[in-house]
């Protein structure tokens, strides 16, 4: 198990991988915010998402976590809670994404990774912790080799954007982070990439 310790906000951070050890902690994090959007259980970008069942959810992404197939940094605060994530993968393990009918008309190169949602506990936002779960993130996949790393996100500068939509996290965040810009695939829609060095 990776760990990476992380300050943000004066607060400090601890970022482990979503794996069958911290599988409880996450889905204590879930359970409190009420299965996440719905019961999504971060099961949207997956092919094995349901729209009719958490329970399927919950059940689905624990046997994906269980055997390496679905991947996130985990942020616990310094009492030991899961407080957010960042969901990545290979894009075999999550082929479902927004905006895919613009994204295919005109591909860029395949990624060997995809970073595509965030959460964060609804009384913890604002704190920096979806930063921490990204840095985490990267921080994973330069472990596990690295290379050509692909989100989509949505721009924020200059416009209120309401925090439902941001589940993506923000191009500006990605940027800081070393990610360009692609292409836009929808009205405030980019595709941001970054090639990752390997640890």
């Amino acid at each position: 198990m990776t760990i990476l310790d992380k300050e943000a906000h004066g607060r400090s951070y601890t970022v482990r991988p979503l794996e069958a050890s911290t599988w409880d902690a996450f889905a204590e994090l879930v359970e409190r915010n009420g299965g996440v959007f719905g019961g999504c259980w971060c099961m949207g970008y997956h092919p094995e998402f349901s729209r009719v069942s958490a329970e399927r959810n919950r059940a689905d992404k624990e046997r994906l976590v269980r055997q390496d197939q679905a991947h996130a940094a985990l942020v616990f605060d310094d009492n030991g809670l899961a407080q957010g994530w960042c969901q990545y993968g290979r894009p075999e393990e999550l082929p479902n994404f927004k905006h895919r009918r613009a994204y295919d008309k005109d591909a860029p190169p395949p990624p060997d990774w995809r970073i595509t949602c965030f959460f964060v506990d609804k009384r913890q936002r604002g704190k920096g912790i979806a930063r921490v779960a990204l840095e985490g993130a990267l921080d994973q996949i330069a472990r596990q080799g690295g290379g050509l790393v692909e989100a989509i996100s949505e721009v924020t500068g200059g416009r209120q954007a309401q925090g439902r939509f941001l589940f993506s996290a923000t191009v500006e965040l990605f940027e800081q982070n070393g990610f360009t810009r692609v292409r836009q695939v929808g009205k405030h829609a980019w595709i941001v990439s970054r090639v990752l060095e390997a640890a």
